[in-house]
């Protein structure tokens, strides 16, 4: 067992899921990831562990699933450990050329994983989207703060929530945008962190490329391109607006207890994006058209 095996434990400071992460070193010299949870988590932990065993499988990019168990401190799982760089660092001193090039990588390897169906009794995507709409738009309206122009979200949901019917589900990362990417000592983009997956409009996955357009537009550009064949249909870019709409909703009222900073960051974002869609009166954002 490595858990057993462990010489040092380096504590890995980054994402908001709580749990505790480490880079770990064994009596053979070799490095690994240890993630530990508690130990009310363990089904959670368990299941996610058989899917990414299932993707890794596939031949996605990404840390090999290794162990699984519990400890002193909850339920742990052991990965390979990556070297290299987060992608959020690297792409954007790139050139143009090499950010799309990484962002067709990205899109094809969103399109894989998106090969896995979801549960053959998964609830309707339509009743459990509108559902997440309704919690949504009520968080926002009861919350303390609101966005300069944050009815304008409201209007397009109100307006297109008619296009959640008989979409799809499959398998979804849950938080698939740069930030949860690495290039590894090899070169090669890696997709990190499962910890949110889920089954889904395969669509819906996208609701996160806010944060890569902004920081890497070319890159956000090259993912879309990637995952269609460079044919993005009419109907995507309507989708994508209606989730990105639904999300920014809910980024003021999740931001509130993270304090000031989060809060910037979010009214920031929200107007970028009104920005980008021409205050909800065009689909396709400025940041792609600009490229094509």
């Amino acid at each position: 067992m490595i858990i057993d095996s462990i010489v040092s434990k380096q504590i890995v400071d980054k994402g908001w899921s709580g749990d505790k992460k480490y880079c770990i070193t064994t009596l053979d010299g070799i490095k690994y990831f240890l993630r530990t949870s508690p130990l009310d988590k363990q089904e959670r932990r368990r299941s996610a562990f058989n899917r990414v065993c299932e993707l890794y499988k596939l031949g996605i990019p990404m840390a090999k699933p290794i162990e699984i168990g519990t400890c002193d401190e909850g339920v742990y799982t052991i990965e390979s450990f990556i070297e290299g760089v987060d992608a959020e660092e690297l792409i954007g001193k790139l050139s143009r050329e090499k950010q799309y090039a990484y962002g067709i990588d990205a899109g094809k390897i969103l399109a894989k994983l998106h090969t896995i169906p979801a549960p053959l009794n998964a609830p309707s995507w339509k009743t459990r989207f509108n559902n997440k709409i309704d919690r949504k738009i009520a968080m926002y309206q009861s919350c303390e703060l609101q966005y300069d122009n944050g009815q304008l979200f409201i209007n397009y949901i109100l307006e297109n929530r008619h296009l959640l019917s008989d979409r799809p589900q499959t398998y979804q990362h849950g938080d698939y945008h740069i930030g949860n990417m690495m290039v590894d000592k090899n070169g090669v983009l890696t997709i990190i962190d499962f910890d949110r997956d889920d089954f889904g409009d395969p669509w819906e996955e996208f609701n996160r490329i806010v944060w890569c357009a902004q920081s890497a537009p070319t890159f956000a550009v090259g993912m879309l391109d990637g995952y269609f064949d460079h044919n993005v249909p009419l109907e995507f870019w309507r989708l994508l607006s209606l989730y990105i709409c639904s999300n920014t909703l809910g980024s003021l009222p999740w931001a509130i207890p993270f304090g000031d900073r989060e809060i910037q960051t979010m009214r920031k974002q929200a107007n970028e994006i009104l920005q980008w869609y021409d205050n909800m009166k065009s689909v396709i954002p400025t940041w792609y058209k600009r490229y094509h």
